[in-house]
């Protein structure tokens, strides 16, 4: 982290929200550590006949509200102390959503562009046979990440059925559709943030014919980038992990799009009609409505927050504006709409597809829609009416919101004061 430590920024926002309502100390304690933490080897024979290990990673953060749920991340630079802070984000984000679960979050540190599709399939496996103890349907469901994708999730599945003797496609979610995973899973995180800045956007001061910034073109970011262009609002600026683009006027984004489907780079549309390469620090700087950082943490950051010229920042990725950051952005008066509401969406439609999983019916892409829809608004009125309430900024009343939720489930168990008569 380029500003402090990762899970320490975290907790530091939980203890500022702390200071705003009244609840019982137990409930952070009990929020302080990770309730599990697994480390372990994979080992798998590579394709030249080899063996290779990689560490992996599960972490259980809380499960007061209900079985964990998170993401497994395939990336060189995961850690441990990377994974517990996201599942901790993830305890904050499900309880935000008002979803039965507490949060989890697994790694295994690796570029997975450097194995093979085999040697790929090998991995998924044996992270499940790794973890086939640690994860369950009822105990701790993952679902896909960055690097990680609905066939890696089916993978996965089938492992886990086949180490239980029985089919159980609610142990993951964000599998193929044809092995039981959800309509509308696949741009839910887009989706759910598209629908909140909708909602929010009169609050927020935006309008139609945005200009915004989309900084991490993967899936998140295309699905975005895409919603926003339908809608009227100009994309000036995208980047990926090659390279960075702007264009005044607007980018094409159906030619971004097909350039990604290519397995090319935002970078190789630079040189067309208006269309220019930038700078990462250029792109965070660029002028406009509406930054949407959707890429990995700590992308906004005490050396560049500085720089950002955005009205408001939807964060899509998970932790990509640092503790100091955000200082310097709120004094500034850039709204951020934070993580753990912004880019919920995601989990939201998981829960739809474990839901169906375990009741065997599954709804229309309508129905996933409309639902996420009235999720996305309810939490995203609640938190901006308790922001305005406490003169707080968005990100603090989202841990107010989320906060109160588990201290209650946390006190329903029992506190000091009740045992102390």
């Amino acid at each position: 982290m380029l500003d402090g430590d990762l899970l320490g920024g975290a907790l530091s926002r939980l203890d500022e929200a702390a200071r705003h309502i009244q609840i019982d100390p137990d409930v952070i304690e009990r929020l302080k550590y990770a309730r599990e933490m697994t480390k372990v080897a994979l080992m798998i024979r590579m394709d030249d006949g080899s063996r290779k290990s990689f560490l992996a990673w599960r972490c259980r953060y809380d499960d007061t509200r209900g079985p964990t749920k998170g993401g497994i991340r395939f990336h060189p630079d995961a850690t441990a102390e990377e994974v517990e802070t996201l599942a901790f984000w993830m305890t904050m984000k499900c309880a935000v959503m008002d979803l039965p679960y507490g949060g989890g979050k697994g790694a295994v540190k690796l570029d997975p562009r450097t194995l093979s599709k085999t040697e790929l399939e090998r991995l998924s496996r044996a992270y499940v046979q790794a973890f086939s103890k640690v994860i369950g349907p009822d105990r701790d469901i993952p679902a896909p990440d960055v690097y990680t994708n609905a066939m890696i999730m089916g993978w996965m599945a089938d492992e886990y059925a086949t180490i239980r003797g029985e089919p159980s496609p609610a142990v993951i979610t964000g599998k193929p559709i044809a092995l039981g995973g959800s309509l509308g899973r696949n741009d839910a995180t887009a989706r759910g943030g598209y629908y909140l800045v909708d909602h929010l956007a009169k609050e927020l001061g935006l309008g139609a014919g945005m200009r915004a910034v989309v900084q991490g073109f993967g899936n998140a970011g295309q699905f975005m980038a895409e919603m926003l262009a339908a809608d009227g609002h100009r994309i000036v600026a995208v980047s990926d992990s090659r390279g960075a683009v702007a264009c005044e006027t607007g980018l094409d984004v159906a030619r971004l799009l097909a350039l990604k489907a290519e397995g090319k780079s935002v970078a190789d549309l630079a040189g067309t009609p208006g269309v220019r390469s930038i700078s990462d620090e250029e792109l965070i700087a660029t002028e406009c409505d509406l930054l949407v950082p959707a890429a990995l943490e700590d992308m906004i950051h005490v050396g560049n927050a500085g720089t950002v010229r955005a009205k408001v920042i939807l964060e899509l990725a998970n932790g990509p504006v640092t503790p100091e950051a955000d200082r310097i952005l709120d004094g500034r008066g850039v709204v951020v709409l934070p993580d753990i509401l912004a880019n919920a969406g995601g989990v939201t439609v998981s829960y739809f597809e474990w839901v169906q999983n375990r009741q065997g019916y599954y709804w229309t892409l309508e129905d996933i829609h409309a639902r996420l829809k009235a999720i996305m608004e309810r939490e995203g009125a609640q938190i901006w009416a308790i922001a305005q309430e406490k003169s707080v900024s968005p990100r603090t009343a989202a841990y107010i919101h989320a906060l109160g939720r588990l201290a209650k489930a946390i006190e329903a168990h029992g506190t000091q004061q009740f045992f102390a008569g």
